[in-house]
């Protein structure tokens, strides 16, 4: 079968494989890509409900306006959307005067917070297939989590110009491509201390009691054409900011020599998307409150799990259109939940239906057609792989937002 279908359920946002009619997936063994088909098959039917109570869409939506109305700090929780989905629910963010942050936002943070302060120096999957000669895995097993990783790299190929792969703090995976000799690199168990010692190495800097195996990785990623350092976010340590910035200060160090980059694995399930939509409809990312006096950025005091715990709001809009087993986070207070089809069964499930009000979505790339930023920054469009008759989330928070308007 021809490629036809770009899979949503990555950040990878992988467009090399085919689906059938049963939604069987053709060109890959991807276990992330099967896991999140099988979660939306068999198909359920879109179900509204208010408290439990089945009521027909329309109904609940004006319900749900009704309770957003009367909240005075919501937090829009979960985020996982397409571009579009982000769009509608900023406006609604600002109208509502919300705090917004995405289910990811902890791993979110890392990088952005190292941007903020030190900046980044990037690059891409196609430059990576392209120039890459030494690819170095830092805390992470990469495909792990990212199962098509290192054929999206163009390891898999005969010519691949990919001399060596390391990965430094973790062991490597099963499965690695054959072409590419691959070296483990235990280090001493703290990877902050570990690429310190590998920042002092690459600008030849003396480093007492030296590990042998880092100082001959900095001469390497010295002598390299165009080295790439990968990180994953969400295998961070929770100093992680910290982290990112000495891979960020190593790789302006090689660059003032020769090639290098970053790369980061994460932004799944719509975080880079609606991180980038936020910010430039706002100046500022996520973990923002759209407040009384304009907008408000603490990433420490805005973190979505921190304010549910403390109460510092007073209702959730949980929104997530991909998985429909990532339920809104264990709350007494009051919620709105915009989910696919298969959320509401498992909302009831968990007994989480009463003072909830749940409306189905479609899911992007499997039910409608979209948009998402991939791990490299490249805007992707995704198509529908089946007909559905169930709303997009754009059109769910419009709506709240029109209803809200005609309240006012």
């Amino acid at each position: 079968m021809e490629p036809d279908w770009t899979c949503p359920f990555c950040s990878l946002l992988c467009d090399s494989f085919a689906l059938d009619g049963e939604l069987v997936l053709h060109g890959s063994d991807c276990p992330r890509a099967r896991a999140g088909l099988a979660a939306h098959a068999p198909r359920e039917a879109p179900a509204a409900f208010v408290d439990g109570a089945a009521l027909p869409a329309q109904e609940a939506l004006a319900e749900a306006a009704r309770r957003l109305a009367r909240w005075r700090q919501p937090l829009f929780g979960g985020l996982g959307t397409d571009m579009a989905g982000a769009r509608a629910l900023f406006r609604l963010a600002a109208r509502t005067g919300a705090v917004y942050d995405h289910a990811d936002g902890q791993a979110l943070m890392h990088g952005l917070r190292a941007l903020q302060d030190r900046g980044q120096c990037t690059t891409t999957l196609a430059e990576i297939r392209a120039r890459a000669d030494l690819l170095v895995c830092v805390g992470t097993q990469a495909i792990a989590h990212y199962p098509e990783f290192f054929r999206r790299c163009g390891l898999d190929r005969p010519g691949t110009p990919c001399q060596r792969l390391v990965f430094l703090g973790v062991a490597p995976p099963a499965g690695l491509p054959a072409q590419v000799p691959v070296q483990g690199i235990a280090g001493s168990g703290d990877l902050f201390a570990d690429l310190q010692q590998l920042a002092a190495g690459v600008v030849a800097a003396p480093v007492r009691d030296a590990d042998p195996e880092l100082a001959e990785l900095a001469a390497a990623l010295r002598a390299a054409r165009y080295a790439v350092l990968v990180w994953e976010a969400a295998t961070l340590p929770p100093h992680g900011a910290l982290a990112v910035e000495v891979l960020q200060r190593i790789a302006a160090t090689l660059n003032r020599d020769t090639r290098a980059a970053t790369f980061a694995l994460g932004g799944s399930d719509g975080a880079y998307a609606v991180q980038q939509v936020f910010t430039w409809l706002s100046g500022l990312p996520l973990r923002t409150r759209a407040g009384p006096d304009g907008l408000e950025h603490d990433p420490l005091r805005f973190a979505g799990p921190r304010l549910l715990e403390n109460h510092g709001v007073d209702g959730l809009l949980w929104v997530w259109s991909f998985a429909p087993d990532r339920l809104p986070p264990a709350t007494d207070l009051p919620r709105i939940v915009l989910g696919p089809a298969g959320m509401g069964p498992r909302l009831r499930e968990a007994d989480a239906a009463q003072r909830c009000v749940f409306l189905p979505v479609a899911t992007p790339g499997l039910d409608a057609a979209g948009h998402l930023f991939r791990a490299d920054g490249v805007v992707v469009p995704l198509v529908a792989a089946r007909a559905a008759d169930v709303p997009g989330v754009g059109r769910v928070a419009t709506g709240l937002l029109e209803l809200l308007e005609a309240q006012a």
